[in-house]
Protein backbone atom coordinates (compact mmCIF):
# COMPACT_ATOMS: atom_id res chain seq x y z
CA UNK A 1 0.00 0.00 0.00
CA UNK A 2 2.68 2.24 1.15
CA UNK A 3 5.12 1.05 -1.09
CA UNK A 4 2.68 1.89 -4.46
CA UNK A 5 2.28 5.60 -3.58
CA UNK A 6 6.12 5.80 -2.51
CA UNK A 7 6.63 4.58 -5.91
CA UNK A 8 4.60 6.66 -7.94
CA UNK A 9 5.78 9.81 -5.45
CA UNK A 10 9.27 9.34 -6.01
CA UNK A 11 8.95 8.83 -9.91
CA UNK A 12 7.45 12.69 -9.97
CA UNK A 13 11.28 13.73 -9.04
CA UNK A 14 13.36 10.09 -9.57
CA UNK A 15 14.29 7.28 -11.78
CA UNK A 16 12.37 4.30 -9.47
CA UNK A 17 13.10 0.81 -10.05
CA UNK A 18 10.11 -1.32 -8.08
CA UNK A 19 10.76 -4.70 -7.53
CA UNK A 20 8.30 -7.19 -5.96
CA UNK A 21 9.53 -10.08 -4.21
CA UNK A 22 9.87 -12.55 -6.96
CA UNK A 23 12.59 -9.77 -8.28
CA UNK A 24 13.99 -9.97 -4.99
CA UNK A 25 12.76 -12.11 -2.07
CA UNK A 26 14.61 -9.94 0.66
CA UNK A 27 15.02 -13.49 3.19
CA UNK A 28 17.52 -14.44 0.45
CA UNK A 29 20.53 -12.66 1.16
CA UNK A 30 22.17 -13.87 -2.13
CA UNK A 31 19.36 -13.04 -4.16
CA UNK A 32 18.96 -9.54 -2.74
CA UNK A 33 22.55 -8.57 -2.94
CA UNK A 34 22.47 -9.27 -6.57
CA UNK A 35 19.56 -7.33 -7.35
CA UNK A 36 20.73 -4.45 -5.61
CA UNK A 37 24.36 -4.77 -7.29
CA UNK A 38 22.70 -4.92 -10.70
CA UNK A 39 20.04 -1.82 -10.31
CA UNK A 40 22.89 0.17 -8.82
CA UNK A 41 20.55 2.43 -6.72
CA UNK A 42 21.91 6.06 -4.78
CA UNK A 43 19.00 5.14 -2.46
CA UNK A 44 16.50 1.89 -1.40
CA UNK A 45 13.45 2.51 0.28
CA UNK A 46 13.01 -0.83 2.46
CA UNK A 47 8.95 -1.80 2.56
CA UNK A 48 8.75 -5.41 2.65
CA UNK A 49 7.36 -6.52 5.87
CA UNK A 50 5.00 -9.27 7.15
CA UNK A 51 2.38 -6.95 8.55
CA UNK A 52 -0.53 -9.29 9.90
CA UNK A 53 -0.07 -8.41 13.64
CA UNK A 54 -2.33 -10.79 14.94
CA UNK A 55 -0.88 -13.57 12.24
CA UNK A 56 2.54 -12.66 13.87
CA UNK A 57 1.19 -14.26 17.02
CA UNK A 58 1.22 -17.82 15.45
CA UNK A 59 3.90 -17.11 13.03
CA UNK A 60 7.00 -15.61 15.16
CA UNK A 61 9.37 -16.96 13.57
CA UNK A 62 8.42 -15.82 10.20
CA UNK A 63 8.09 -12.61 11.46
CA UNK A 64 11.68 -12.39 12.53
CA UNK A 65 12.88 -14.00 9.51
CA UNK A 66 11.10 -11.05 7.43
CA UNK A 67 11.53 -8.06 9.29
CA UNK A 68 14.44 -8.82 11.30
CA UNK A 69 16.85 -11.01 9.33
CA UNK A 70 15.42 -9.79 5.82
CA UNK A 71 15.76 -6.45 6.89
CA UNK A 72 19.68 -7.09 7.92
CA UNK A 73 19.90 -8.94 4.17
CA UNK A 74 18.84 -5.62 2.45
CA UNK A 75 21.23 -2.82 4.97
CA UNK A 76 24.14 -5.42 4.25
CA UNK A 77 23.34 -5.09 0.63
CA UNK A 78 23.05 -1.09 0.71
CA UNK A 79 26.26 -0.88 2.84
CA UNK A 80 28.20 -3.15 0.32
CA UNK A 81 27.19 -1.42 -2.65
CA UNK A 82 27.55 2.01 -1.34
CA UNK A 83 23.27 2.74 -0.93
CA UNK A 84 21.70 4.73 1.57
CA UNK A 85 18.18 2.79 2.52
CA UNK A 86 15.30 4.05 4.38
CA UNK A 87 13.93 1.64 6.51
CA UNK A 88 9.61 1.69 7.12
CA UNK A 89 9.13 0.81 10.96
CA UNK A 90 6.09 0.99 13.26
CA UNK A 91 4.13 2.62 16.55
CA UNK A 92 4.37 -0.78 17.47
CA UNK A 93 8.09 -0.48 18.43
CA UNK A 94 6.35 1.37 21.86
CA UNK A 95 4.17 -0.47 24.72
CA UNK A 96 1.86 2.23 24.93
CA UNK A 97 2.27 3.18 28.44
CA UNK A 98 3.47 6.91 27.72
CA UNK A 99 0.57 9.77 29.04
CA UNK A 100 2.16 11.79 25.92
CA UNK A 101 2.94 10.99 22.65
CA UNK A 102 6.52 9.36 21.59
CA UNK A 103 9.17 11.30 20.51
CA UNK A 104 11.91 9.71 18.61
CA UNK A 105 14.27 8.80 21.28
CA UNK A 106 12.06 7.31 23.45
CA UNK A 107 12.97 3.56 24.29
CA UNK A 108 11.13 0.92 22.47
CA UNK A 109 9.26 -1.69 24.38
CA UNK A 110 7.18 -3.79 22.17
CA UNK A 111 4.51 -5.63 23.40
CA UNK A 112 3.87 -8.23 20.05
CA UNK A 113 5.50 -10.41 18.18
CA UNK A 114 4.86 -7.87 15.09
CA UNK A 115 6.41 -4.76 17.12
CA UNK A 116 9.34 -6.71 18.49
CA UNK A 117 10.28 -8.02 14.77
CA UNK A 118 10.36 -4.23 13.02
CA UNK A 119 12.06 -3.15 16.28
CA UNK A 120 14.33 -5.87 15.49
CA UNK A 121 14.64 -4.57 11.71
CA UNK A 122 15.56 -0.94 13.61
CA UNK A 123 18.15 -2.54 15.10
CA UNK A 124 19.53 -4.59 11.93
CA UNK A 125 19.46 -1.30 10.32
CA UNK A 126 21.57 0.45 12.44
CA UNK A 127 24.17 -2.56 13.40
CA UNK A 128 24.39 -2.61 9.74
CA UNK A 129 24.71 1.10 8.59
CA UNK A 130 25.69 2.96 11.41
CA UNK A 131 28.70 4.23 9.87
CA UNK A 132 27.55 4.79 6.46
CA UNK A 133 25.50 8.04 7.48
CA UNK A 134 22.96 7.07 4.56
CA UNK A 135 20.25 5.48 6.61
CA UNK A 136 16.65 6.34 7.30
CA UNK A 137 14.03 4.80 9.84
CA UNK A 138 10.67 6.19 9.35
CA UNK A 139 7.37 4.70 12.08
CA UNK A 140 4.41 5.44 10.66
CA UNK A 141 0.89 4.60 11.94
CA UNK A 142 -2.42 3.76 11.23
CA UNK A 143 -1.79 3.52 7.77
CA UNK A 144 -4.93 4.04 5.15
CA UNK A 145 -4.44 4.51 1.49
CA UNK A 146 -6.90 3.70 -2.11
CA UNK A 147 -3.92 1.19 -2.98
CA UNK A 148 -4.60 -1.43 -0.47
CA UNK A 149 -6.90 -3.37 2.64
CA UNK A 150 -7.22 -0.69 5.27
CA UNK A 151 -9.29 0.52 7.89
CA UNK A 152 -11.10 3.19 5.96
CA UNK A 153 -12.04 0.35 2.93
CA UNK A 154 -13.38 -2.10 5.66
CA UNK A 155 -15.71 0.29 7.36
CA UNK A 156 -16.85 1.99 3.95
CA UNK A 157 -17.80 -1.91 2.47
CA UNK A 158 -19.46 -2.40 6.08
CA UNK A 159 -21.52 0.63 5.96
CA UNK A 160 -22.70 0.03 2.71
CA UNK A 161 -23.75 -3.64 3.26
CA UNK A 162 -25.74 -1.91 6.10
CA UNK A 163 -24.30 -3.77 8.84
CA UNK A 164 -24.01 -1.94 12.42
CA UNK A 165 -20.54 -1.24 13.78
CA UNK A 166 -18.55 -2.08 16.95
CA UNK A 167 -15.18 -0.30 16.79
CA UNK A 168 -12.46 -0.38 19.87
CA UNK A 169 -12.00 3.40 21.84
CA UNK A 170 -9.51 2.43 23.90
CA UNK A 171 -6.65 2.74 21.97
CA UNK A 172 -5.68 5.77 20.35
CA UNK A 173 -3.17 6.87 17.33
CA UNK A 174 -2.70 9.15 14.36
CA UNK A 175 -4.43 7.74 10.90
CA UNK A 176 -1.94 8.00 8.15
CA UNK A 177 -2.83 8.78 4.60
CA UNK A 178 -0.39 6.93 2.68
CA UNK A 179 -0.44 9.62 -0.12
CA UNK A 180 1.00 12.05 2.49
CA UNK A 181 3.53 9.81 3.78
CA UNK A 182 5.18 9.12 1.13
CA UNK A 183 5.92 12.73 -0.10
CA UNK A 184 7.22 13.25 3.63
CA UNK A 185 9.52 10.50 3.48
CA UNK A 186 10.72 11.73 -0.48
CA UNK A 187 10.94 15.05 1.03
CA UNK A 188 13.18 13.26 4.32
CA UNK A 189 15.65 11.55 1.47
CA UNK A 190 16.63 14.72 -0.31
CA UNK A 191 17.00 17.19 2.55
CA UNK A 192 16.89 15.28 5.99
CA UNK A 193 19.69 14.14 7.75
CA UNK A 194 19.52 10.68 8.47
CA UNK A 195 18.48 8.81 11.92
CA UNK A 196 14.36 8.24 12.95
CA UNK A 197 11.62 10.03 12.12
CA UNK A 198 8.20 9.83 13.21
CA UNK A 199 5.83 10.77 10.23
CA UNK A 200 2.29 10.70 10.66
CA UNK A 201 -1.15 13.32 9.97
CA UNK A 202 -1.16 15.61 12.55
CA UNK A 203 -4.04 15.21 15.12
CA UNK A 204 -4.86 12.13 17.25
CA UNK A 205 -7.92 9.84 17.71
CA UNK A 206 -9.13 6.32 18.83
CA UNK A 207 -10.47 3.86 16.39
CA UNK A 208 -13.69 4.61 17.35
CA UNK A 209 -13.49 8.25 16.25
CA UNK A 210 -12.11 7.72 13.47
CA UNK A 211 -14.71 5.33 12.22
CA UNK A 212 -17.11 7.99 13.23
CA UNK A 213 -15.04 10.74 10.91
CA UNK A 214 -15.01 7.95 8.04
CA UNK A 215 -18.59 7.51 8.35
CA UNK A 216 -19.62 11.77 8.74
CA UNK A 217 -17.79 12.10 5.90
CA UNK A 218 -18.82 9.51 3.25
CA UNK A 219 -22.77 10.17 3.87
CA UNK A 220 -21.47 13.45 2.72
CA UNK A 221 -18.85 12.45 -0.37
CA UNK A 222 -19.49 9.01 -1.38
CA UNK A 223 -23.50 8.91 -0.49
CA UNK A 224 -23.11 5.69 2.42
CA UNK A 225 -25.99 5.63 4.05
CA UNK A 226 -25.12 6.22 8.06
CA UNK A 227 -24.90 2.79 10.17
CA UNK A 228 -24.98 2.46 14.24
CA UNK A 229 -21.42 2.25 16.00
CA UNK A 230 -20.84 1.34 18.95
CA UNK A 231 -17.55 1.73 21.07
CA UNK A 232 -16.07 -1.56 22.85
CA UNK A 233 -12.94 -2.04 24.43
CA UNK A 234 -10.07 -4.47 23.26
CA UNK A 235 -10.79 -6.89 25.99
CA UNK A 236 -13.72 -6.75 24.32
CA UNK A 237 -12.48 -7.62 20.68
CA UNK A 238 -10.26 -10.34 21.97
CA UNK A 239 -7.33 -10.57 19.18
CA UNK A 240 -4.86 -12.57 19.28
CA UNK A 241 -2.15 -9.70 19.80
CA UNK A 242 -2.20 -7.01 22.02
CA UNK A 243 -1.95 -3.44 21.10
CA UNK A 244 -0.56 -0.13 22.87
CA UNK A 245 -3.40 2.09 24.02
CA UNK A 246 -1.81 5.22 22.88
CA UNK A 247 0.44 5.07 20.01
CA UNK A 248 0.82 8.63 19.42
CA UNK A 249 3.87 9.39 17.73
CA UNK A 250 5.25 13.12 18.10
CA UNK A 251 6.90 14.65 14.82
CA UNK A 252 9.94 15.57 16.69
CA UNK A 253 12.52 15.18 13.81
CA UNK A 254 10.52 16.59 11.35
CA UNK A 255 10.41 19.85 13.33
CA UNK A 256 13.92 19.80 14.14
CA UNK A 257 14.90 19.44 10.66
CA UNK A 258 12.57 22.33 9.15
CA UNK A 259 10.72 19.30 6.80
CA UNK A 260 7.32 20.72 7.93
CA UNK A 261 4.38 18.52 9.20
CA UNK A 262 1.51 16.74 7.03
CA UNK A 263 -1.78 17.97 7.28
CA UNK A 264 -4.12 16.97 9.94
CA UNK A 265 -5.81 13.27 9.49
CA UNK A 266 -9.20 14.49 9.18
CA UNK A 267 -8.04 16.59 5.82
CA UNK A 268 -6.36 13.27 4.58
CA UNK A 269 -9.54 11.01 5.18
CA UNK A 270 -11.24 13.53 2.93
CA UNK A 271 -9.08 13.78 0.04
CA UNK A 272 -8.87 9.78 0.45
CA UNK A 273 -12.95 9.35 0.19
CA UNK A 274 -12.48 11.93 -2.85
CA UNK A 275 -9.65 9.74 -4.58
CA UNK A 276 -11.84 6.86 -4.19
CA UNK A 277 -15.31 8.11 -4.97
CA UNK A 278 -13.65 9.52 -8.55
CA UNK A 279 -11.97 5.89 -9.17
CA UNK A 280 -15.48 4.21 -8.65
Amino acid sequence: MLGQDLVAELQSRHEVIPLKRGDADITDAPRITGAIERSRPDVVVHCAAFTAVDDCESQASLAFQVNGEGTRNVAAACRNAGAGMVYLSTDYVFDGEKPSPYIETDEPNPINVYGRSKLEGERRVNDVMGNTQRAWIVRVSWLFGPLGKNFVRTILERARRGEPLRVVDDQVGAPTYTADAAAKIRQIVEKGAPGTYHVTNQGYCSWFGFAREILRQATELVRVEPVPLTPMTSEQLCRPARRPRNSRLENARLRSEELGFLPSWEDAVSRYLRRASAAR
